[in-house]
């Protein structure tokens, strides 16, 4: 369900915290060659960065997609994030809502992994892209995907690396439910 209509004494209101996400049919994806894995419900969620260009456009996003699956099926069997978000504001789905990812080792399980296209080592995603992880994360909540009070992580806090990149990174931090420790 994509709105949610509550009705508060004589007022309607209407909420939609669910950003457009583009299947993975919508973007041309391969067919993946993970075993299914349902996950009902995460305790964390793990931020991350492509290191490879931006993209702007939906067009941009779905080429960029493709050919990070391909680069990535090498190795894995599909994608390893749940959703990838471009800097044309749409999130794409990659093992999406209820599959486990290949993105953070120990957390893989537990975790929705979110990345953002492009490298962010030294600037930041814009705010198409940041305010469409905001309510990816909002949605998964209301989806009872991810636990209200879930831990947000990012990538370099669970893992020896620079990702999701510094100038991400300082954005991230400041975020709700953000915790560099364990």
């Amino acid at each position: 369900m994509r709105c949610l209509v509550v009705l508060l004494s004589t007022l309607w209101v209407i909420t939609d915290a669910c950003p457009r996400i583009i299947s993975k049919a919508e973007w041309g994806a391969l067919p993946g060659r993970c075993h299914a894995s349902f996950i009902p419900q995460r305790n964390y969620v793990i931020i991350h960065h492509t290191v490879t260009p931006p993209c702007y456009t939906q067009a941009a996003c779905c080429t960029q997609l493709k050919n990070m699956q391909r680069f990535q099926m090498k190795k894995w069997c599909d994608l390893g994030y749940s959703f990838m978000i471009g800097e044309d504001g749409n999130v794409y789905e990659a093992q999406g809502w209820h599959r486990h990812g290949i993105h953070a080792p120990k957390y893989n399980r537990n975790s929705l992994g979110l990345a953002f296209i492009g490298n962010f080592q030294e600037q930041v995603p814009n705010p198409a892209a940041i305010n469409a992880a905001q309510n990816l994360i909002k949605c998964a909540i209301e989806k009872k995907v991810l636990i209200p009070f879930y831990t947000l992580k990012a990538h370099r806090n669970v893992y020896s690396t620079a990702c999701p990149g510094n100038a991400l990174y300082n954005i991230i931090r400041f975020w709700d439910r953000f915790k560099a420790q364990s």
